[in-house]
């Protein structure tokens, strides 16, 4: 049985291993922007006497020394479409983090924003006899969980325990230690496009790197950016980032669900683009100074020259109002959060008592976008951005930066999976593991 589990085992203890040396890299591949944070485990007592900062959500005991980023090249939607661009793009931005951190870096943790996500609640029981509850028994319930058929070329990327229950109790983290005759589980696990994932996983390794682990940028984003009480309480998290729009639900701090949208920021600037006949840096440009979606009076009057060196200078002299580029602009953005609620509503969202929404990603920071948001999604919306973080360099600090600074937590304080735990090999034969067999054994 163990082989099933052998290369996410693997990439477990490559990250003891790299937290042992005490040095790892954090690898956000997205459309829009790649982005590599190195940071040094070397314990919170160094660190507070320079920062003056204590512990913070766990987080002190590690500093980020180096840090990173440059334009995505060669990803679509979230998903490597040319290799070579790609490679290029990873390669000059962890070597620019390395040399910014002083120190060389072998292994990184990466997450990825596509692939197409599906969750899947699973459940399953075990008996225990009154015996005290063991990793062996953990390691039982969670392969008696019945596993769906997910589909040809699907692969798990998390298998997180959310809940066990003993006999009559419920809504234990850590059954551990307490005894019982019946022990059930609750597993939320997360599945990809196995291409997709492969093809992250290769292109890493063509730059030389070794990959010690790899996580769903929306579980990451909401990590760091929803605060403790939203995490337990019910809380929903929309990173808006340039090629996909990630939706993660927690409740009683795990994850719950997750999901993508194959919009984002990148579609805002292409319609820019296109109804103003401006290259695609010009619509960014006008998009990040003068765009919004909610329009006031005075937006008739706000005129924005568009600017241009095509030599035309009629054509170079051109100027839009503002109200124009918010006629242009909010359409699509409606249409992102249309599909956002979508989702939601496909979850059993609005089944939460007075759950809480969360925008983030670099994507959120359009104006009045809390606005339209709470209109259309139906709940009060608030603007989020990542935790802060030890050593995190000020222009990291943004709300662009909540995937990234989120993997720095997933490295540090990694949430238990299917895989940490052992399972005997004399329930090999169970039906729910022989199917499961046909979906890990060509793991990446």
């Amino acid at each position: 049985m163990n082989h099933l589990y052998d290369n996410q085992r693997a990439m477990r203890n490559m990250r003891k291993a790299a937290l042992q040396r005490g040095l790892i890299a954090i690898l956000d591949v997205g459309t829009s922007k790649v982005a590599c944070l190195v940071l040094r485990f070397d314990g919170p007592d160094r660190f507070r006497a320079e920062d003056g900062v204590g512990s913070l959500a766990g987080q002190a005991q590690y500093r980020v020394i180096g840090a990173s980023t440059t334009r995505s090249r060669g990803v679509r939607f979230g998903d490597i479409d040319a290799m070579q661009e790609t490679e290029r793009a990873i390669r000059t931005v962890v070597q620019s983090a390395q040399k910014m951190a002083g120190e060389r870096v072998d292994h990184v943790i990466a997450c990825l924003s596509g692939a197409r996500p599906r969750s899947y609640g699973l459940a399953g029981d075990i008996q225990l006899g009154g015996e005290v509850v063991t990793d062996q028994d953990i390691g039982r319930v969670l392969a008696a969980c019945d596993v769906p058929d997910l589909g040809e070329g699907r692969e798990a990327l998390h298998a997180q325990p959310i809940n066990f229950s003993l006999d009559q109790r419920s809504g234990l983290t850590d059954p551990r230690g307490h005894s019982g005759n019946k022990m059930s589980a609750d597993l939320h696990m997360l599945t990809v496009e196995k291409a997709a994932l492969q093809n992250l996983v290769h292109c890493i390794r063509r730059c030389d790197l070794e990959l010690a682990g790899i996580a769903s940028s929306a579980y990451v984003a909401g990590i760091s950016s929803l605060i403790e009480d939203e995490q337990k309480l019910g809380a929903a998290c929309i990173d808006m980032g340039g090629g996909t729009t990630g939706v993660s639900i927690f409740l009683k701090n795990h994850m719950i669900y997750a999901d993508s949208v194959r919009m984002g920021g990148d579609l805002i600037t292409h319609d820019i683009s296109k109804c103003l006949g401006v290259p695609e840096a010009t619509a960014e440009r006008i998009k990040t100074f003068y765009g919004g979606v909610v329009a006031t009076s005075l937006d008739d009057r706000e005129v924005i020259e568009i600017g241009g060196n095509s030599g035309d200078w009629h054509h170079d002299r051109r100027s839009v109002t503002r109200a124009e580029l918010i006629g242009i602009m909010r359409p699509r953005v409606e249409e992102i959060l249309e599909e956002v609620k979508d989702s939601l509503d496909a979850a059993g969202f609005d089944s939460l008592h007075n759950p809480a929404i969360v925008l983030t990603g670099g994507g959120r920071q359009i104006p009045g976008l809390d606005e339209l948001a709470t209109r259309i999604l139906g709940t009060q919306v608030r603007l989020g951005g990542p935790m802060r973080v030890s050593g995190l360099p000020q222009a990291a600090t943004g709300p662009a930066f909540a995937a990234a600074v989120g993997l720095t937590m997933f490295a540090a304080h990694p949430q238990d999976e299917w895989w940490d735990f052992e399972v005997p090999d004399t329930i090999y034969p169970a039906r729910s593991l022989r199917r499961a067999v046909k979906w890990f054994k060509d793991n990446w």
